[in-house]
C-alpha cells in the first residue's frame, strides 16, 4: 500500500507527556507521520492536551480517584470495565475516517478494551503496544500488595482473579479491577487484535502465557541518539525514577550506605518513600523532580546509573536514556532488564532487591574509572545498533504492512 494512502488511528488515553508510555507513543505517532502516511487521534478531553483535528470525537474527561456520590459510584464502576460512551465515539470517528489500521497504546479504564471488538467489527486491523501488564494481569505491574506475582497463580478458574488485592490495600478496589479483568477475559477483547507489541522477550512471554494464541511481535523502545552524546565521568552514581517501594529505591539506598570511599548518590524524582529516604539515609543527595537542561547534565555527568527495580520491568527508558550518554548501567536481574544491560560489558546485573550484591557491583565501578569509561562506549553502541529509533521505525512498518497484506 502506497504510504500517503495508509490511514493509522493511534488510541491512548493521555493525549499529552505523562509518562513512558506516552514517550513512545507520541515517538510512533511522529514516525507514522514522517512515512508519510494519515495519523489520526483518539483520546481523552484534557486541558493539557496537544492540539488534534479530531478532538471532537474525543471522550470527556473521567477522574476515578475524585469523590462520587453512591449512584455515580455505580457508573464510575461500570464505566471503568466497559465504557459505552467511548465505544460509540470511538465507532463515529472509525466510521468518518475508515483508518486501515487502528493502534492501541494506554486504553485502561477511561477508554476501555472493550473499543478493540469496535475496530475489529469494522474491518480495521488492530494492534496493541503492552507498555505494562494490564493485558495479562488487573495490575499494571504484576504486584499484588506490592509483591511481585507468577501468572500461574490467576490462571486456571476465574475465581483466582479475585484472590489477591491488587492496588492501594483497598479490597474494593482490587474487586472491581478483577471484575474488569474477569469482564475482558469472558469477552475475549484481546483476541480480536491482529497482533500486540511487545518492547520486551520477557513481555511476550507473559502475553503467550495468558494468551497462547496472540501474535506477538518484539519491537523494542528506541532513543534518538543524534540528541545525545557520551559525557563526563562526574564521580557520582545516579538514580532517575519514582520512589517507591518496587523500584528499589531503599535497597539502592541501603547498598550506596556499605559502599566503601566516598562516592555520592543522587537520586532524580519524587514519591512516597521520599521521606523515608531523607529521614534514614542521609549520604543521599536527593534532587526531586528536574527537567530540561538541568536534568541533561545531571544524568550526562553520572558515573553510571543504576536501575535498580524489584518490579518485572518492561524495556526501562531510564536504561535507554543512561546508554545513549554513554553511561554503564547497573541493573536488577529481574523482566526485561537483562535484555538491555549486558553483565559485564555494558553495565551490572545484580539479584533484585540483594543490596549487598548490588554494594558489590557498585564498588566495581567506584574503584575503576577506566572500566567506567570502556562500558559506556560499548554501552552507546549498543544503544546505536538495537535501540534507534530508526530501527523502531523500521519494525513498526514492517508489521503495519505484513497485517494489511494478510
Amino acid at each position: 500500500m502506497a504510504g500517503d494512502s495508509m490511514k493509522v488511528l493511534f488510541v491512548n488515553k493521555f493525549f499529552f507527556p505523562h509518562g513512558g508510555a506516552e514517550t513512545v507513543f507520541f515517538q510512533e505517532r511522529t514516525m507514522v507521520q514522517d512515512a508519510g502516511y494519515q495519523v489520526i487521534d483518539f483520546s481523552m478531553k484534557h486541558e493539557k492536551n496537544i492540539p488534534s483535528d479530531y478532538t471532537d470525537f474525543f471522550v470527556d474527561n473521567v477522574d476515578y480517584h475524585g469523590k462520587h456520590s453512591i449512584v455515580d459510584n455505580i457508573k464510575v464502576a461500570v464505566n471503568f470495565v466497559h465504557n459505552q460512551y467511548a465505544c460509540d465515539q470511538f465507532e463515529k470517528l472509525i466510521k468518518a475516517q475508515q483508518p486501515d489500521i487502528v493502534h492501541f497504546h494506554n486504553i485502561y479504564h477511561q477508554i476501555t478494551p472493550s473499543v478493540i471488538k469496535i475496530a475489529q467489527k469494522l474491518g480495521c486491523k488492530t494492534v496493541l503496544t503492552a507498555h505494562d501488564y494490564k493485558s495479562v494481569c488487573p495490575n499494571y505491574s504484576m504486584l499484588a500488595a506490592g509483591e511481585n506475582i507468577e501468572l500461574d497463580w490467576i490462571t486456571g478458574s476465574n475465581i483466582n482473579l479475585f484472590k489477591y488485592q491488587w492496588q492501594d490495600g483497598s479490597w474494593p478496589r482490587s474487586i472491581l479491577l478483577s471484575l474488569e479483568a474477569l469482564y475482558h477475559r469472558i469477552m475475549k477483547s484481546y483476541e480480536a487484535l491482529d497482533a500486540f507489541i511487545a518492547p520486551s522477550e520477557f513481555m511476550k512471554t507473559m502475553i503467550l502465557r495468558q494468551i497462547p494464541s496472540a501474535n506477538v511481535d518484539v519491537i523494542v523502545n528506541g532513543i534518538d541518539a543524534s540528541t545525545t552524546d557520551i559525557g563526563n565521568d562526574g564521580g557520582y552514581f545516579l538514580f532517575c525514577g519514582r520512589l517507591t517501594q518496587e523500584k528499589g529505591i531503599e535497597t539502592l539506598a541501603q547498598a550506596h550506605s556499605q559502599l566503601k570511599g566516598n562516592t555520592p548518590l543522587k537520586v532524580l524524582g519524587t514519591g512516597p518513600m521520599f521521606d523515608l529516604i531523607k529521614q534514614h539515609f542521609d549520604n543521599v543527595e536527593l534532587l526531586g523532580f528536574q527537567t530540561g537542561d538541568a536534568l541533561t547534565e545531571i544524568i550526562k555527568n553520572a558515573k553510571a546509573v543504576i536501575v535498580p527495580s524489584e518490579w518485572n520491568e518492561n524495556c526501562s527508558m531510564s536504561v535507554l536514556e543512561a546508554m545513549s550518554y554513554g553511561k554503564p548501567v547497573i541493573g536488577a536481574n529481574i523482566g526485561g532488564i537483562p535484555e538491555q544491560v549486558l553483565d559485564g560489558e555494558t553495565g551490572y546485573l545484580f539479584t533484585a532487591g540483594d543490596a549487598d550484591d548490588l554494594t558489590a557491583k557498585m564498588q566495581s565501578l567506584a574503584d575503576d574509572e577506566t572500566l567506567v569509561a570502556a562500558m559506556g562506549q560499548k554501552a552507546r553502541a549498543r544503544l546505536l545498533d538495537k535501540y534507534s529509533q530508526e530501527s523502531h521505525k523500521e519494525g513498526l512498518i514492517k508489521l503495519y504492512q505484513s497485517l494489511l497484506a494478510n
